[in-house]
């Protein structure tokens, strides 16, 4: 009977290690037929180098990066490549300045809502109060409260 079982797991491993390649190369033609759609549509709306210069404009006539620059397809991916870069750059540095936030909901800490209230004075006021989210998402409040106790109790009770 395990031989039946074993026999029967691997076309099974086989079908999901197919099925994960085929979902990741899904993806791959999903991304590269969007960017050259983008470029293409973006190309249409461009009138960058509409006209036609003169050979005799140029000392040694065109140069080749020229009629790539003159390309409007070209710049249309150009744009889109420009525009997908700063996206993905504002969307890393709003990860990054949320690192506090999501470190203080990962703990379950009693600080979670004046973290993000700090974290969003860093945003549109001072970046001191994002430091001070940072502290209040990192430290461990209950090392803390447990060594202030502890010199309490014992300035209290007068051990040296």
């Amino acid at each position: 009977m395990s031989e039946q079982h074993e026999l029967a797991t691997i076309p099974e491993e086989k079908s999901s290690i197919a099925l994960v390649i085929a979902k990741k190369s899904m993806w791959f033609i999903i991304a590269v037929t969007t960017i050259g759609l983008l470029s293409y549509l973006f190309s249409l709306l461009t009138a960058i180098h509409g006209k036609s210069l003169p050979e005799s404009y140029f000392v040694n006539g065109y140069p080749s990066i020229l009629a790539l620059l003159d390309s409007e397809l070209f710049m249309g991916f150009v744009f889109v490549v420009t525009v997908s870069i700063i996206c993905y750059t504002l969307l890393l540095f709003w990860r990054l300045h949320e690192v506090a936030v999501h470190k203080a909901e990962a703990m379950s800490s009693a600080h979670t809502q004046i973290v993000f209230a700090l974290s969003l004075c860093g945003l549109f006021i001072d970046k001191a109060w994002w430091v001070l989210a940072i502290i209040i998402a990192f430290g461990r409040w209950d090392v803390l409260a447990n060594r202030l106790s502890s010199i309490i109790s014992n300035g209290i009770k007068g051990d040296k």
